[in-house]
């Protein structure tokens, strides 16, 4: 598996790219014209791990939508400063860092298990200095996926606005 190269200039990632005809790996910094990539990836990714836990339909098919949820990240300069895209020609991933803790990490729903979060989450710790996160307490799978990449559960909990479900943190 290749490693994730870090491209801070997107146009002269994707210059070298084409010229050298090898489809690098990068992790970069999102830009406006990824929100609509960003937000596709949230949406299902939240209808598929947090509404069997939830059950909310006004939620996760009303008010969740990609248009809604890309508007966001278009109107708010500082989700898109603090989240970096994995991008191999297309958005597979995200991640949003606010100082050193991971506020999300995404991969499209047919790509997990291929890498691109394990990439993500390495470019995080080792390079934005990230060291801790919430995860939601039901959600198995993310807590399985962070203990495998160093993280470990600590006692401090909180509840999850709005919900009756608790978000566990994690260190490394």
């Amino acid at each position: 598996m290749k490693a994730a190269v870090f491209c801070k200039n997107t146009e002269i990632c994707a210059l070298r790219r084409k010229a050298s005809g090898n489809m690098t790996q990068v992790i970069r910094p999102a830009e406006k014209r990824d929100a609509y990539r960003i937000a596709e990836i949230l949406v299902f990714n939240y209808r598929l791990n947090f509404y069997p836990i939830f059950r909310d339909d006004a939620f996760y098919f009303d008010e969740m939508q990609v248009k809604s949820v890309a508007e966001d990240y278009l109107t708010d300069g500082e989700a898109l400063q603090n989240t970096y895209v994995y991008d191999d020609g297309a958005v597979k991933g995200m991640i949003q860092i606010s100082g050193d803790e991971i506020k999300k990490l995404f991969v499209e729903p047919v790509l997990q298990g291929s890498g691109i979060g394990e990439k993500l989450l390495n470019y995080a710790v080792e390079s934005r200095g990230a060291a801790w996160l919430w995860a939601l307490e039901k959600n198995e799978r993310a807590i399985k996926f962070y203990r495998k990449h160093g993280f470990r559960l600590t006692d401090e909990k909180k509840l999850e606005d709005g919900t009756e479900a608790y978000l566990v943190r994690m260190e490394r």
